[in-house]
């Protein structure tokens, strides 16, 4: 195959558990400073209702071609029922999602303000959050919808956002796939433990110091990384562990790969207008490759490229097939790391 095209991802079957959110977005354009208090004025112009955490992580799988289903839970409310409508709408399998009657759908909304013909930014942003989770049938019931479709999936994401639904009872079903041959991709926030032997697992730099105990600060330096990312490897037995590291990049550590790591530039095709969600779209399309046969130095290429045209977009979003491949040709090419310099050729 050409090192301009990626795998062919239509024939693959895969799922997302996790949580689930719902994003918010309120646009507006200001109007001037409060006579009540100094604080801007803004005129609501419009809402809409994105995805994120697991959902966004089903949409970028399902935007690239691949049978997609979604597990996770969400209340029974306003943010529950447009984040399902919104899936079902994009041919998204929900029928794993739990509908739980007394629990608020982690909500983020998000003040989105620009004057007439100029860039949106975010100006604020406001999380409404469940008390507590659900409970632990919520999550024995999402482990067993989960356990109905092992015998037939390729890959299996794992999204962590601290919401509850990455525990004992999910940790139990992604092992029992993960033993069974399916490629399991964990993106951790807080744990790792109970996830051993996965094909991989993709933490940003602050996720990654949290699990290893690290300074995050320190993690700049590609030695120190390197080493975060050896300690967790063998913690967790996981064949790869993909780092994602914002405007720095991506590394990568594992099987057949160097121990000082191969490193790849930031992909983009201009300045990042919004880095919400990348992370969500690079282990997307690092699972769909390693199930599409990748090698995985390719995968984290590919993965870096998707990432690239999501953050030009405002808020959660998607890489399709085709801005994927046309993103690929100008990607930055993976190099091992020099030490001293992250991103630098040895």
């Amino acid at each position: 195959m050409s090192a301009s095209l990626p795998p062919d991802f239509t024939g693959l079957r895969v799922a997302v558990a996790g949580d689930v959110i719902c994003d918010h977005y309120l646009a507006c354009e200001p109007r001037g400073l409060s006579r009540e208090a100094p604080v801007m004025v803004l005129r609501h112009l419009e809402e809409r209702y994105g995805a994120g955490g697991a959902a966004n992580v089903a949409r970028n799988l399902r935007a690239l071609g691949a049978t997609t289903a979604c597990l996770g839970a969400v209340g029974r409310d306003e943010s529950g029922r447009e984040l399902l409508e919104l899936l079902e709408g994009e041919g998204i399998d929900v029928r794993g999602v739990v509908s739980v009657p007394t629990w608020t759908t982690p909500t983020k909304t998000r003040i989105i303000a620009a004057e007439p013909r100029r860039w949106p930014q975010q100006v604020l942003r406001i999380d409404r959050e469940p008390a507590a989770p659900p409970g632990p049938a919520v999550w024995r019931e999402l482990a067993g919808g989960l356990r109905t479709l092992a015998g037939a999936l390729d890959a299996l994401v794992v999204s962590d956002y601290g919401y509850g639904a990455v525990g004992d009872e999910l940790a139990e079903a992604v092992r029992e796939l993960s033993t069974a041959g399916v490629t399991v991709v964990l993106d951790p926030r807080r744990r790792a433990e109970g996830f051993e032997g996965v094909a991989a697992l993709t933490p940003n730099v602050g996720e990654l110091a949290l699990l290893t105990g690290c300074e995050p600060t320190k993690l700049t330096e590609p030695r120190a990384l390197a080493c975060a990312a050896q300690a967790l490897l063998e913690r967790t037995r996981a064949r790869h562990v993909l780092v994602t590291r914002g405007n720095l990049g991506m590394a990568l550590w594992g099987a057949g790969v160097p121990g000082e790591g191969v490193f790849v530039a930031a992909s983009g095709s201009g300045n990042v207008t919004d880095v919400t969600g990348a992370g969500d779209t690079a282990a997307a399309v690092f699972a769909l490759s390693l199930a599409a046969g990748a090698e995985p130095v390719r995968a984290m290429q590919l993965a870096n490229a998707a990432a690239g045209v999501v953050v030009m977009e405002n808020g959660t979003a998607t890489c399709s097939a085709a801005a994927l491949r046309a993103a690929l040709p100008l990607a930055p090419p993976p190099l091992r790391a020099a030490v001293g310099r992250p991103g630098g050729e040895a």
